[in-house]
């Protein structure tokens, strides 16, 4: 148990540490630890962490975290996970903060804050691409039948569809409105 949650507060710092851009940055290296770590969770059961992170109030990266350290140690595996993400954070914004009010006029930094916000966002979207493939498209099915029609998951594809639809019409409706929506359907998909 004492090593397991050595192991989950190394692997959840060097997250915190580098999946710069937010919660959903954290997800490749979600991914590589359930490669690496299989008893701990597996690539679907980390679709799931994401779904339910998505879907409930806080911060995605901290809701992982505390999904995820639950799941490998318990309630004490969640405590030390969401430390170990959110600790890097706080020492870099404190050392940030005493800085930046030195430099703040420093072209060096002003074009590090350049730099860093297009890494963000293709780690961000990273994410997307691998949540969309696997929800979407099974590459299994894509890479043995060689077809690509075979491999879409028409149910989740159309519901994918009609929820971004309506998304961007009714934009005032509360996010719970569109994840409620999904949760009925999938229920419905599965009778």
């Amino acid at each position: 148990m004492i090593v397991d949650l050595l192991w989950c507060f190394w692997e959840y710092f060097q997250t915190g540490l580098f999946a710069v851009g937010g919660g959903l940055a954290t997800i490749p290296f979600l991914e590589g630890m359930a490669k690496r770590h299989h008893d701990w969770f597996s690539l679907e059961e980390l679709r799931n962490f994401v779904a339910i992170s998505e879907s409930t109030p806080g911060p995605i990266g901290i809701n992982i975290a505390t999904y995820a350290g639950h799941r490998i140690a318990g309630p004490l595996g969640s405590v030390v996970c969401v430390f170990a993400l959110v600790l890097p954070a706080f020492i870099i914004m404190v050392i940030v903060a005493k800085m930046l009010q030195k430099f703040k006029n420093s072209t060096l930094v002003n074009n590090a804050f350049y730099g860093i916000r297009p890494a963000t966002t293709a780690l961000i979207l990273w994410a997307v691409i691998s949540t969309f493939k696997e929800v979407l498209i099974d590459i299994d099915a894509l890479s043995s039948l060689g077809s690509f029609f075979t491999a879409i998951d028409i149910k989740n594809l159309i519901l994918f569809a009609v929820i971004l639809a309506a998304s961007l019409i009714f934009k005032k409706l509360h996010p719970i409105v569109f994840i409620a929506t999904g949760a009925a359907a999938g229920i419905i998909f599965a009778l």
